[in-house]
């Protein structure tokens, strides 16, 4: 039997592959979403123990831009930016990096995966490599106000799915070709350039965005952490699974996680999308994680396991 050839950008585009549904058909719309946050099964999940650092554990530093408009790939819009360095780092040695797309989100101290935190107790019990995290906002207009989540189609939301839905090069490019390099230059810091040392994080539209971005780079970035990825048909993600099936595996290492009650609209349904994901990535041969939980479109179970996932993931 003929290997089949896998359905590459450029043709699924042409099919319409790409093209979002109708706002609302039978009485459902994809605004449904919302039905999946903050589900009550979630109240089982709680920010791991390392979320909550030991009384003596040194604490990195936290830089914030605001309004950051450093780009070419996505010229017209400003973002959010926030940067980790812990006080291991030595800049002449290279750091390994963790990227978190929606980053205040992740970034947030008393919110559902307090990253830095996480990392201080990591770092301070020598589990980790010394790592930098660089927590980025979608990009918005000048005037707009950032995307909530919850606030519909607006400009913001507008950009935020240009960036993170499409299954594109781009945003890969504009992390590690203007976003990484402004960053290393502002606080005098070396990158390690090995992909195993740089992780992609979102959740939602920023779990497949985290995805695309090793998919599509991955002599750049090697490690995804993709919780309640959006790998339905925002703008073609759902092609994801057979793209992963049909293509030369390429050396990623990847975390997902989902749960029961995540989001189901028109565009798709989370559950099913992630654990069609899984099968392919099995198929494939990559070395994945999938865990799969009882909660909804949130990262109360991503916050719970986020110190294990970086254990497995930076093993």
């Amino acid at each position: 039997m003929a290997a089949q050839m896998p359905l590459d950008i450029e043709t699924h585009l042409a099919l319409g592959l790409d093209q979002p549904t109708p706002d609302s058909v039978n009485g459902c719309s994809n605004a449904d979403v919302l039905k999946a946050l903050q589900h009550p099964a979630d109240r089982v999940y709680h920010p791991c123990a390392e979320a909550y650092p030991e009384a003596d554990v040194a604490a990195g530093t936290v830089s914030k831009y605001k309004d950051w408009s450093a780009t070419d790939i996505y010229a017209g819009t400003i973002r959010d930016v926030a940067v980790y360095i812990p006080t291991q780092i030595s800049s002449a040695t290279p750091a390994n990096v963790l990227i978190c797309n929606d980053g205040m989100g992740y970034l947030a101290r008393n919110g559902p995966v307090r990253v830095t935190a996480v990392l201080d107790s990591l770092l301070a019990k020598g589990e980790i490599q010394p790592t930098v995290a660089i927590f980025v906002n979608p990009g918005r207009p000048p005037g707009a106000k950032p995307f909530g989540g919850t606030s519909g189609y607006d400009a913001a939301a507008d950009q935020r799915r240009i960036e993170y839905d499409t299954l594109s090069p781009a945003y890969g490019s504009f992390l590690a070709d203007e976003l990484m390099p402004w960053v290393a230059d502002e606080n005098s810091l070396t990158f390690s350039d090995k992909p195993a040392d740089r992780t992609v994080c979102g959740i939602s539209s920023g779990g497949i965005c985290a995805f695309s971005a090793a998919w599509f780079a991955p002599q750049h970035f090697g490690r995804v952490i993709s919780h309640c990825g959006s790998f339905t048909n925002i703008c073609g993600g759902h092609n994801f699974p057979y793209l992963v099936q049909s293509t030369q595996r390429k050396d990623l290492r990847v975390f997902l996680q989902s749960g029961a009650n995540d989001a189901q609209t028109l565009f798709g349904d989370w559950p099913t999308a992630n654990q069609a994901m899984a099968k392919a990535l099995a198929y494939a041969g990559y070395d994945f994680r999938f865990e799969f939980g009882a909660g909804g479109h949130t990262l109360r179970h991503g916050g719970a396991l986020f110190a294990d996932t970086l254990r497995w993931l930076w093993r």
